[in-house]
């Protein structure tokens, strides 16, 4: 464990505005102004959650990313992607009458526990990601009505959608306190 005055400096790689992450032109993130339809806004807010998480996690190491908070928590930035994994397969049995998908890293806080510092977990994880995240939004895209009700609880496709983005900002915040752990890089 490291101690206080071991933690790293505070640094960003934004030079206009000092408390970003990263300067207004070198965001992947669309800041083009709003878009049009509660669908489209809500499915913007979305993507723009799921890039911010990749890249808290662009440009470290296998090590850096499984490493853990603070003690006992097991919470680390490869953990949280791997969170997300389960919790896209999760929303698709939300929409459907059919049995949910079984946990693809196991029970009980799997996803966190196996958040293992092997590059081969690394790179299969961000694949898993991806491809759970195309799923959910393939499954999601056959019921446009915000308004529908879908799967056994009968829940609507809104709820649905900002439950997703909820999901992505909660871990985004921490994913913004790990990184800053990690090597001290600051910024929205």
């Amino acid at each position: 464990m490291r101690g206080m005055s071991d933690q790293p400096e505070r640094w960003t790689q934004a030079t206009v505005h000092p408390d970003m992450w990263a300067d207004p032109d070198d965001d992947p993130r669309d800041n083009e102004g709003s878009p049009d339809g509660e669908l489209a806004t809500l499915l913007d807010f979305l993507a723009n959650y799921r890039i911010t998480l990749r890249m808290k996690c662009e440009g470290l190491d296998p090590e850096q990313l499984a490493r853990r908070s603070v003690p006992p928590s097991t919470m680390s930035l490869l953990g949280l992607v791997r969170h997300l994994v389960e919790v896209e397969r999760d929303w698709r049995g939300w929409i459907t009458d059919g049995d949910p998908v079984p946990k693809l890293y196991g029970e009980k806080d799997a996803d966190f526990d196996g958040a293992v510092a092997e590059r081969a977990v690394v790179d299969a994880a961000f694949v898993d990601l991806e491809r759970e995240q195309a799923e959910t939004d393939a499954a999601l895209a056959a019921h446009p009505d915000l308004g529908a009700r879908v799967g056994r609880d009968r829940i609507a496709v809104r709820e649905l959608m900002v439950h997703r983005i909820e999901e992505y900002a909660r871990h985004c915040g921490h994913a913004d306190l790990l990184r800053e752990c990690v090597d001290g890089r600051v910024g929205q």
